[in-house]
């Protein structure tokens, strides 16, 4: 066999193995251990096993996985979230369907803070929805709005899946983050725009026959103050200090978690016990994430070993799908394995594969980065997967609220992400001009 025929197989043989249930980092290294083995012997095999173990895990960058994850935990359990929802539930207020609205602009402000999709969707799935529904709105359209903003989490900065991108694509993690922040306005903007649209002529899907009763409720000025200290506080130390160049990635990742800490201490939220488990699945969290890129840097190099990426470049940009074709079957990949397995796994399965030929396209790899993330995105709204959603129906713990619902709620949502990816591969300086100042 040849070396493109024996990649080829590798990869028809990963998707076996998914489709059985093997865990997917397992089934990267047996294929690529496998692959090499094939395209040279089993003693390249073991070393170049070895040598991706060592070089894989070793950056000093890798430290920023452990921190910005256990921000995030300790974020979740000071009830930062709560307080962001009710600032902008008082700022918004005597908006039409302001609570909706108020929801996505505090999902996007916890991103700035967390960086994971679940946490936001765990949180305000509890915090958002109850509000919602006690001020009329449809629990459809609440817990569709909650699923729908949760998405933030991994495009605006600090990001879990942008640190994964660039170190796949061996890109700069902080140009990521910067790259990420616009796109995310951006949708955060167009989704408040769907929100608008859908209370204005679809109000039977927004609201449950009774009036938004949120504006007649009101905050005094110095709780108002209160809650947004810590918000505040946070999102200076994350990103004042990486974007004034004061910081890198991993000593931010450090301050936030830092700072998040303190809150958590002063609001008396953390014990003993509390903080150990919060330390044991940070833990855990990091392990899984390193353990997959490490499966994906080895699929990496097997599939370089076999030509297949090459190939695939010459056959794919010189027929006549060309560059942008190529661009949307992509994509299109992409949304589809969202509805079946999980977003990280989707970026180590596909990148290998793709990145040599978006290079060859001549695309920009930060620009690819951040459409990659939102189409890796939609999947946790679709289903059968969407990992969003069910989040959401596991922390609401209603009997009467079905994953069908959830569903029909967020599909607006994947609409206003379908909208949104088409207008950042029209105008791609929406995703580079703050990356490359």
């Amino acid at each position: 066999m040849s070396g493109v025929e024996i990649g080829t197989a590798a990869i028809v043989a990963l998707i076996g193995l998914i489709w059985i249930g093997m865990p997917i980092g397992v089934g990267m290294l047996l294929v690529s251990f496998a692959g090499v083995a094939a395209i040279r012997n089993e003693g390249v095999a073991l070393r170049m096993a070895g040598a991706v173990a060592n070089d894989a895990l070793r950056e000093y960058l890798f430290a920023v996985v452990p921190l910005f994850v256990l921000m995030g935990l300790l974020v979740t359990i000071s009830g930062v979230g709560k307080d962001t929802f009710d600032v902008f539930q008082q700022a918004l207020r005597r908006l039409r369907a302001g609570l909706g609205v108020a929801t996505v602009f505090a999902n996007a402000v916890f991103a700035a803070i967390t960086g994971v999709s679940i946490a936001s969707a765990s949180v305000f799935s509890r915090v958002a929805v109850p509000e919602m529904t006690r001020h009329g709105y449809t629990k459809t359209f609440a817990t569709g709005v909650v699923a729908g903003s949760s998405v933030l989490g991994m495009l605006i900065p600090p990001s879990l899946l942008m640190i994964v991108y660039a170190v796949l694509a061996e890109e700069s993690v902080g140009r990521m983050f910067l790259a990420g922040i616009l796109p995310g306005l951006l949708l955060a903007g167009v989704f408040s725009v769907t929100i608008f649209l859908l209370a204005t002529f679809r109000p039977g899907f927004v609201f449950a026959g009774g009036a938004d009763t949120a504006a007649d409720e009101r905050l005094g000025a110095g709780r108002i103050v209160a809650k947004s200290v810590p918000i505040v506080v946070l999102v200076v130390l994350v990103l004042g200090g990486l974007y004034g160049g004061f910081l890198n990635p991993t000593e931010a990742g450090a301050v936030g978690a830092l700072g998040a800490l303190v809150i958590a201490l002063a609001r008396r939220a953390l014990g003993w016990g509390s903080f150990w488990r919060l330390l044991v699945e940070t833990g855990q969290i990091t392990v899984a994430v390193l353990f997959l890129i490490m499966a994906a840097t080895f699929f990496s190099r097997m599939l370089a070993m076999s030509g297949l990426p090459a190939a695939l470049a010459d056959v794919l940009l010189s027929g006549p799908l060309g560059p942008y074709g190529f661009l949307i079957v992509f994509l299109l990949v992409v949304i589809l394995l969202g509805c079946i397995i999980d977003s990280i796994s989707i970026m180590l399965i596909l990148l290998p594969i793709a990145l040599p030929v978006v290079q060859a396209a001549g695309f920009d790899l930060v620009w690819f980065g951040v459409l990659t993330v939102v189409a890796v995105e939609i999947g946790l709204l679709t289903p059968p997967f969407g990992l969003s959603v069910y989040t959401i129906k596991s922390a609401m713990n209603d009997p009467d609220l079905s994953v069908g619902e959830i569903f029909r709620g967020a599909l607006p949502f994947v609409a206003a992400m379908v909208l949104t990816l088409g207008v950042l591969i029209a105008f791609p300086a929406i995703a580079t001009w703050l990356a490359y100042p």
